[in-house]
């Protein structure tokens, strides 16, 4: 009877590690769409969990499908060290990543190694208002140095320095093109950051600062023309929100809460 129990019980393991070694990467989406509040999604996955690839896209809504969002396929390595509780995870994608990124720790906190990742400004109208309204076009880069990530059931805590260069933006509903270099700073501190834009150059010129708190923006800022694109940009900043003259110059309220 010994021998019996011993044997069901080692089929049952091997049986386990066989299914968890083989698990598809599709497992993934559940875990990235709920520490992304919804707003993320994997597409196209191959492989497993521990070693695969696939797009990055926005989740998708009812009856649509996922829009990539960022150039190229991420490719993963978990190590089995997970199972022991020990994270050791290389995240690639020579199109999008400056270099490789490493994440190291445990599930009580993570570190993510220094990198930077190019953002197609086109593709930020798929996340819906106001981009898809504006629809930006420019090159973006956000880069940090490192973080640490404490992961929760929710939404993960971050902690650390992200900046979002911004290089020759524009919009489709603007004849001036480009508009302008803009900076974006995040300073986070768990699920809250405080951020700050300024303008490095263009004929807009846009500031302002706020904070994103659980995953929701509540920003208060400015845009005016620079000096001699008054008339050129007018339609676009009655857009963006309500204008006033103040002292001769139109200032357009940005305001997301």
């Amino acid at each position: 009877m010994r021998h019996l129990i011993f044997w069901l019980l080692a089929g049952i393991l091997g049986a386990a590690i066989t299914v968890l070694a083989f698990l598809p990467a599709a497992y993934l989406n559940p875990v990235i769409e709920d520490q992304t509040g919804g707003r993320f999604s994997l597409g196209d996955t191959q492989g497993t969990i521990w070693q695969g690839s696939a797009f990055i896209g926005s989740a998708p809504g009812a009856n649509e499908a996922i829009a990539q969002l960022l150039p190229g396929r991420f490719s993963w390595h978990i190590s089995p060290m997970l199972l022991l509780g020990r994270m050791e995870i290389k995240l690639a994608n020579p199109e999008a990543l400056s270099n490789p990124v490493f994440v190291t720790g445990s599930w009580r906190e993570l570190n993510i190694s220094p990198a930077a990742i190019s953002l197609p400004a086109e593709r930020l109208a798929s996340l819906g208002a106001p981009f898809n309204t504006i629809q930006p076009s420019g090159k973006m880069r956000l880069s940090w140095h490192s973080l640490t990530l404490i992961p929760a059931q929710e939404m993960a805590g971050i902690t650390g320095q992200m900046d979002l260069a911004m290089q020759d933006i524009a919009s489709r509903l603007s004849p001036v093109k480009p508009l302008g270099d803009y900076n974006l700073n995040f300073a986070w501190r768990g699920q809250m950051a405080a951020v700050s834009l300024t303008t490095a150059k263009g004929p807009m010129l846009l500031e302002g600062a706020g904070t994103i708190k659980n995953g929701r923006l509540q920003f208060s800022g400015t845009a005016r023309a620079a000096t001699g694109q008054e008339e050129n940009l007018v339609n676009l900043l009655n857009l963006l929100g309500q204008s006033q003259n103040i002292n001769g110059k139109i200032i357009t309220r940005l305001e997301f809460k």
